[in-house]
């Protein structure tokens, strides 16, 4: 992956931190809104949401999507199992604004979803915390801020770690409507998923653990 990529990916750190409260967590999928007495189903961050063999849209099909937040507002995850290939830390740090030659390394990168792609987050192992870190569930957590780039680069980072464009989000009732169809399937987060080097692999083994938990 070039550098004119990376500045794409950069957009978001150039302020140095976006937030949760940045997110919009509008319908990934239009026109699919919950009708109002749909049973309410409430998967908690954490989980991971596993698209069902009938979803045929491309943006999804086959997805594994880790769920950051989950609220009466809405939810909004990022795609697991889409990597797209390698950014050295040093340009993805330049194409912020923020050269580093004392850097190095390089950071997977995946493509988190289709709503707001110019926004990049840090997804990582929680043992890696910082003030603006969102701790999922204990086990993986979310930081975007250049200086967790800057930390992977001095080798102070977290243990395991993606960088992903933009994220998967859902109005307000609607993730449970597309639950309650079947769109969706459920499963307890595994680090294992949701860093997996073969990302190819993760769906199969998503499903095996939904099945394994009924």
């Amino acid at each position: 992956m070039g550098i004119g990529r990376a500045t794409g990916l950069a957009l978001a750190l150039v302020a140095g931190s976006v937030g949760l409260a940045a997110f919009d967590p509008a319908p990934s999928r239009p026109g699919l809104a919950a009708p109002g007495d749909a049973t309410p189903t409430d998967p908690p961050p954490g989980q991971l949401l596993i698209a069902s063999a009938q979803i045929q849209d491309p943006r999804f099909h086959h997805t594994v999507i880790l769920i950051l937040r989950h609220d009466k507002a809405g939810a909004l995850g990022i795609v697991v199992n889409r990597a797209v290939g390698n950014e050295t830390v040093a340009n993805l740090l330049a194409a912020a604004g923020d050269a580093d030659s004392s850097v190095d390394g390089s950071v997977p990168v995946h493509a988190g979803g289709p709503v707001q792609p110019e926004l990049g987050f840090l997804v990582h192992s929680a043992e890696y915390r910082r003030a603006d870190t969102l701790t999922v569930d204990g086990k993986v957590a979310m930081t975007a801020s250049r200086e967790a780039l800057k930390d992977i680069g001095h080798h102070k980072g977290p243990a395991r770690f993606f960088f992903a464009l933009g994220y998967a989000g859902w109005g307000a009732g609607q993730l449970e409507h597309e639950i309650e169809r079947k769109d969706w399937f459920t499963a307890t987060e595994e680090p294992d998923l949701v860093f997996a080097e073969d990302s190819g692999t993760v769906w199969d083994r998503a499903l095996a653990r939904h099945q394994q938990e009924l």
